[in-house]
């Protein structure tokens, strides 16, 4: 695991343990806790992604910082958009949708995260030819 992937798995355990209280906002950026169900396993799964606030809604990028291959939580999604958004120490339930280059809200939304985590995901673009999808996650 590289030294990014440690701080990050740290940051997340913290986040986690913590019950929200430390790791919403990780180097001043905010942070939230997406769980998933495992397509396959049925198990639950937890990802600290950083993200966006759009209206009610938050906005999460399927980056997997640049690979080739997309995220887990995204094919996780997929099979089943139910899923639950913790920030800070409040954990709602939520439907995901997946927003592709394609829709007229991408250009938009993908500005806004890409600003809030200081051009990060201009990057991972650039090393990859997968076309990184956007993820909305609406609270009910």
């Amino acid at each position: 695991m590289s030294a990014l992937g440690k701080v990050l798995s740290v940051h997340q355990m913290l986040y986690e343990r913590s019950g929200g209280r430390v790791g919403h906002r990780m180097l001043g950026t905010p942070t939230l806790l997406l769980r998933t169900t495992g397509r396959r396993s049925g198990q639950p799964r937890t990802n600290a992604l950083v993200y966006l606030a759009d209206g009610e809604d938050y906005v999460v990028v399927a980056s997997k910082g640049g690979d080739d291959h997309p995220p887990a939580w995204l094919l996780n999604l997929a099979a089943k958009p139910e899923v639950e958004v913790q920030i800070g120490r409040e954990r709602r339930p939520a439907s995901a949708r997946v927003v592709e280059q394609d829709d007229p809200d991408f250009a938009r939304l993908w500005k806004g995260v890409n600003e809030n985590n200081s051009a990060r995901y201009d990057g991972y673009q650039a090393k990859t030819e997968r076309r990184i999808p956007l993820v909305v996650l609406t609270p009910r």
